[in-house]
């Protein structure tokens, strides 16, 4: 019989004051700006790579002499890590052949401005420290990681929100695939070293909904500055959530804000339910000296079984161990968050520390495996339980076997102490996974390969001054300048509202600046145009083009489709190499006329404003092979013809 901690919270929210809820929440935004310690670009890539590096990983100890408990069970593992690269944007900076260049200065920037808008006490030096990081993720077997400033608050809905920290460092890279049999992960190193501000909160915060609220204005915050990435993740967001009788928890890699305040929830659930564990198996007189049970061999038992994954694991020459769990009958089938049980944690630990892909508990419905009523029996009678005992099963190679059965003594004995200080990963449902032990002080140590940045009070001063506007200043601002509601929304936390804002003060069109760089490099990138490459200054020398009256607004994106081929050229260059087979006078007026005729009833409707709504058909037809002046000209005189 499974035992009963609490009554069912699914639809009732906790009373969280009364439990003492603690949360903090740590927003890491990559930034949109070159790599942190060389000078690749930050772009993600889907073509082959064009070469591989194979590695091992080791753990080491700090200049204490100290080593940190997730750097060595990462180290444990004993994995090979193969890392894919690309000529043009990867580097040997990314692969530690080469010594870190000096740290990017236009992500120092963002980060000031950051820590400017929560007030923020930032340090005179940047001093860039490593840690230690030995899951394969790096390749220097740290992070570099560089603290900007410390303290300040938040406003969300009335209420301080205490920062804690505010820290620059390079991102990890991305894990493109595993091969558990093989002991293999490979990594591209297209995302390592793009720069990331981490903005860590104090544990201020008292409920899930706070939680998604802070997450929320603290991206308003990264956003106004236009120097971070967009779409998905781009953004990671880690929460450290406790209640008073439980631990510290930290849960890695929230990417949906929407599952933010569940996150949260779900945790307390947990950490409710494993307090009141810990109450009743000490209300039995469960002692941790009592569960020192060496796990046994059951092969015999299972000899002639219909369980699948028994005879397969005997017919592959595997084990298949039992090992009791004094008095936890009835309690590993607990369920502690929707859909999981404690089994459901035994069974985290196991998969983390031995890839062994699961176990089975005596809570379970034994019968769905295929295990019999009599071969229960055996079991217990083998391992010697009592009815008010557990067993564990658990198949495979026997070094893995046995390693696995040692992880679950550990997490059942860890079950008197309630709630385990752990990282654990968010799963997409708003539950939780096991990941790692909490890391130590012991993974910090100094970088030795690069020199402090100094901040000096000028440079301050001159950043101050580019302090990014506020969303409800946008929003007055591109009114006034007359743009609709439906680009006003798109560009007021658009990472092109900064530059957008110079274009207009150069003078350039509101609406049309707008439209070109909100949904123009949209098009190009649904096209799969590496817009990566079109600069701030490529836009407004288009911009320019059109002011002069070289060009149309209707082949903006054919002359950027063009350039990008070449970024080397200039416009003048681009367009001239576009109408390099420019079309005689003759022909066009042919192609003016065919639309003209083609389109006579708006010609009729409109008469000479006919001539703006054909535009661009027209322009759309000669593909750049006529200047926007003829054409106009051409149009004006052919509708005035068919009037």
């Amino acid at each position: 019989m499974v035992v009963v901690i609490a009554m069912d919270r699914k639809n009732k929210e906790f009373d969280y004051e009364k439990l003492g809820l603690k949360c903090g929440l740590e927003v890491h935004q990559q930034l949109n700006t070159g790599k942190l310690f060389c000078r690749c670009p930050s772009v993600l890539r889907d073509s082959k790579p064009d070469f591989t590096v194979e590695r091992k990983m080791r753990a080491i100890a700090s200049e204490l002499g100290e080593y940190d408990a997730a750097a060595l069970e990462a180290a444990k593992k004993n994995y090979t890590y193969i890392y894919e690269g690309y000529n043009d944007t990867t580097c040997l900076v990314e692969l530690d052949e080469e010594p870190p260049m000096p740290v990017n200065k236009d992500a120092i920037e963002v980060a000031l401005k950051v820590a400017m808008m929560a007030d923020s006490k930032i340090l005179d030096s940047l001093f860039v420290m490593r840690k230690t990081v030995v899951d394969g993720s790096m390749t220097t077997g740290f992070q570099r990681t560089a603290l900007v400033a410390t303290g300040g608050s938040i406003d969300v809905g009335g209420n301080k929100i205490g920062v804690q920290t505010i820290v620059l460092e390079g991102d990890a890279a991305r894990p493109m695939r595993k091969n558990e049999n093989e002991r293999e992960i490979v990594y591209r190193i297209d995302r390592l070293e793009i720069p990331l501000i981490e903005l860590a909160t104090d544990p201020d915060i008292r409920s899930p909904e706070q939680a998604k609220q802070v997450a929320v204005k603290i991206g308003e915050i990264l956003r106004r500055t236009c120097g971070v990435k967009r779409g998905l993740g781009t953004i990671r967001q880690d929460l450290n959530v406790s209640i008073r009788e439980g631990s510290r928890t930290e849960i890695k890699g929230v990417q949906n804000l929407a599952l933010m305040d569940e996150y949260v929830r779900r945790e307390v659930r947990r950490q409710e339910g494993l307090v009141g564990i810990m109450k009743l198996l000490k209300g039995k007189g469960l002692k941790k000296n009592m569960l020192n049970e060496e796990p046994v061999e059951l092969g015999g038992v299972f000899a002639s079984t219909n369980a699948k994954i028994i005879s397969g694991t005997l017919a592959r020459k595997q084990v298949v161990l039992g090992l009791k769990l004094g008095l936890f009958g009835g309690v590993v089938g607990t369920e502690i968050q929707p859909g999981r049980r404690l089994g459901t944690e035994f069974a985290d630990r196991v998969k983390v520390k031995t890839g062994i892909g699961g176990i089975i508990h005596s809570d379970e419905k034994l019968s769905e495996y295929g295990i019999s009523e009599s071969e229960a029996g055996k079991v217990r009678e083998k391992l010697g339980c009592n009815n008010d005992d557990a067993f564990v099963l658990i198949c495979g190679e026997r070094e893995n076997a046995y390693a696995a059965s040692d992880a679950v003594r550990e997490r059942a004995v860890s079950c008197l102490d309630g709630v385990p200080g752990e990282t654990r990963n968010a799963l997409e449902d708003g539950n939780t996974a096991y990941s790692r032990p909490l890391p130590g002080a012991a993974r910090m140590y100094p970088e030795t390969d690069l020199a402090n940045v100094e901040i000096p009070q000028e440079y301050l001063e001159e950043v101050r001054k580019k302090l990014p506007r506020t969303v409800e200043e946008r929003e007055k601002l591109y009114r006034k300048w007359g743009m609709n509601q439906k680009l006003i929304d798109k560009m007021k936390l658009n990472n092109s509202a900064c530059r957008f804002e110079e274009l207009i003060g150069r003078g350039h069109s509101p609406t049309t600046a707008a439209v070109l760089l909100l949904e123009g490099l949209v098009q190009l990138r649904r096209e799969n145009i590496e817009t990566w490459k079109i600069s701030y200054e490529m836009i407004e020398d288009v911009l320019n083009a059109e002011k002069k009256g070289i060009i149309t607004k209707d082949i903006f994106l054919n002359v950027l489709r063009e350039w990008v081929k070449d970024t080397g050229k200039d416009i003048g260059e681009v367009i001239g190499g576009m109408q390099a087979g420019k079309v005689e006078d003759s022909e066009l007026r042919k192609v003016v006329r065919e639309i003209v005729e083609k389109n006579k009833e708006l010609v009729k409707a409109k008469g000479d404003y006919a001539a703006g709504a054909l535009m661009g058909e027209t322009m759309k037809v000669m593909k750049g092979k006529a200047d926007g002046k003829t054409v106009s000209k051409m149009l004006k005189e052919e509708i005035a013809k068919a009037k």
